[in-house]
């Protein structure tokens, strides 16, 4: 039976401000992408998104980002090397730390936003994540955007990768996806979200924003956790998979 990994970024809820529904998403994805600390997330809210991840039995990733509460990651940066492996190894310990706390482990690093759009395209920087990451654990995997040249940068430099498509985003005609600062970027409708999964999974290739069919290749299918409407997105891509023949399980073994 073809299978496929459904992740989602969790975690990020900070303080007084609750975004997502990590309990209700955490019934639904097997792979559970959570935040460090610095695109968003407080310890303790972290810590409680790991134990419900352990007693669900979702693997779980570090989803590191630049050093950016108030943009939520969002915003590029030209940082040194020297800062962006320093920042990337210290997110990836932290949460390494608190999931030992709670009874799980980290498998898999997948970068956040402008750090994610960044290191698809930008050598140097995707080196510098690349090589923190090989400096905790080269046994960790990488999520990476499905067709750009950081997929085969890591698999280059010894790690496993896992490539990623995304259910709840437009694509452009070229692979890529579609800016957020642009209409139409997001896509929220819950059944539109889930037969475009499974016309993807079937023959492999995602309708873009203009209407041309694109080809992806990948192993895991995201649906954000802070977008409105997220837990019946996520809820409704699982069920359609699962009714049109495909597996969803974790693409890591320690799930």
């Amino acid at each position: 039976m073809q299978a496929i990994d459904l992740n989602s970024d969790l975690g990020e809820s900070f303080g007084a401000w609750t975004i997502g529904d990590d309990a209700a998403m955490l019934d639904i994805v097997t792979s559970a992408n959570v935040a460090c600390g610095f695109h968003a997330g407080d310890p303790a809210g972290i810590l409680e998104t790991l134990r419900t991840a352990k007693t669900r039995g979702v693997a779980v990733g570090a989803h590191v980002g630049y050093r950016d509460l108030a943009g939520f990651g969002r915003r590029n940066m030209d940082l040194s090397s020297q800062e962006l492996v320093g920042d990337v190894i210290y997110q990836i310990g932290a949460l390494q730390g608190l999931a030992t706390a709670a009874g799980t482990r980290v498998t898999y690093v997948k970068p956040h936003g402008a750090l994610y759009n960044t290191i698809a395209t930008d050598p140097r920087q995707a080196g510098d994540v690349i090589a923190a990451i090989r400096a905790v654990d080269p046994a960790l995997a990488l999520m990476a955007l499905a067709g750009s040249p950081l997929v085969a940068q890591a698999r280059a430099a010894g790690l496993a990768v896992a490539a990623e498509a995304f259910a709840d985003r437009a694509y452009t005609s070229d692979g890529h996806l579609v800016s957020r600062r642009q209409a139409g970027a997001v896509l929220h409708d819950p059944d539109l979200v889930a037969e475009r999964m499974v016309r993807w999974m079937r023959d492999g290739t995602i309708e873009t924003i203009d209407g041309t069919p694109a080809r992806v290749e990948a192993q895991s299918i995201c649906v954000h956790g802070d977008t409105p409407g997220a837990v019946s997105m996520a809820r409704r891509v699982r069920a359609r998979l699962e009714e049109s023949g495909f597996a969803v399980r974790s693409f890591s073994s320690e799930a």
